[in-house]
């Protein structure tokens, strides 16, 4: 037997139509009929709805029509999963995931360059310093620091204090201590510094400003200190920062202005002068040379200082 001829090409495409028509028109069907009574409705629908829009479908596109829905024809199945298939939509897909994949190279190319440049490298570098530090540049500058307060003073035992300094510095940075050796070094700026200070103390004698002033002791409510407000200065009146330390809250700070604690009868001395003649005569009460850590003074004073009244 022949075979049957294959229908033509409209007759392919208006059986196709029919079957897209049949979908988007069967929920109209009542879906509880029977197969044979679902497939007269189908193609009384059908017939209405060509009829409506003048074409002409003749019935055995219908029928071919009905059957290609019952066989699910024309329905477009995708291909099964599989590496191939897997394979195949990662290829199609690669300009959009490969600029993911690029942007987030480059992201980490980025990070990881911040964090070598600005994180890594820095540290090393720093540790590479601290050991030279350690090594040569601390003892180094203890040594000199020492030497400086040599050269500015004959007193034994502020050399002493010197020489004790610099020991313990040496230890530090042999230790691999460099924060403890820093302290050690700015002590012995500090000594030398100290040493070389050159100035007076004068007693404050402006008008509107106190030359002396008393104070209720926290330990001895009974009691009085008193206190005269001096200034350091060098030989021309220029103020002199100095390193006190006060004996009420034990604050270390660099003034030029201070309370000198004295007997209550150099205050009281200075206060009637002060009332008399209206200024203090003789203001300068201490010098402190060059050479020395501590002033002498020519009038009584305890030794104790506040910095704050």
């Amino acid at each position: 037997m022949a075979p049957a001829p294959a229908p033509a090409l409209d007759e392919t495409m208006l059986a196709m139509d029919v079957v897209d028509t049949l979908r988007h028109s069967e929920r109209l069907v009542e879906r509880e009929l029977s197969g044979d009574e679902r497939r007269d409705a189908l193609r009384l629908r059908l017939r209405e709805i060509y009829a409506g829009q003048g074409i002409d479908v003749p019935d055995r596109i219908i029928d071919q029509g009905v059957a290609a829905l019952e066989e699910n024809r024309f329905v477009y199945r995708p291909t099964a999963a599989s590496l191939s298939r897997g394979l195949a939509r990662i290829y199609a897909t690669r300009d959009s995931w490969g600029r993911l994949i690029g942007l987030c190279l480059a992201g980490l190319l980025v990070l990881g360059s911040g964090y070598w440049f600005g994180v890594k490298l820095p540290h090393e570098r720093r540790v590479v310093a601290e050991r030279s530090e350690l090594a040569e540049g601390l003892p180094k500058a203890l040594q000199a620091a020492r030497d400086r307060v040599f050269a500015a003073t004959q007193s034994p035992a502020i050399r002493a204090q010197a020489e004790r300094l610099l020991a313990e510095g040496r230890a530090a940075a042999a230790a691999g201590s460099l924060t403890d050796g820093r302290t050690r070094l700015a002590a012995l700026d500090q000594l030398q510094q100290a040493v070389s200070q050159d100035y007076q103390i004068r007693i404050v004698s402006r008008p509107g400003e106190a030359s002396g002033v008393w104070r209720v002791p926290e330990r001895n409510p009974n009691g009085r200190n008193f206190y005269l407000i001096v200034e350091s200065v060098d030989r021309n009146g220029k103020l002199i920062p100095v390193v006190r330390t006060s004996e009420e809250d034990g604050t270390t700070a660099l003034v030029t202005k201070w309370g000198q604690r004295v007997p209550q009868s150099e205050f009281e001395r200075v206060r009637q002068e002060k009332l008399r003649e209206g200024l203090v005569g003789q203001p300068i009460i201490g010098q402190k040379p060059p050479g020395e850590l501590q002033p002498s003074f020519t009038v009584p004073v305890s030794g104790g200082v506040i910095l704050k009244w």
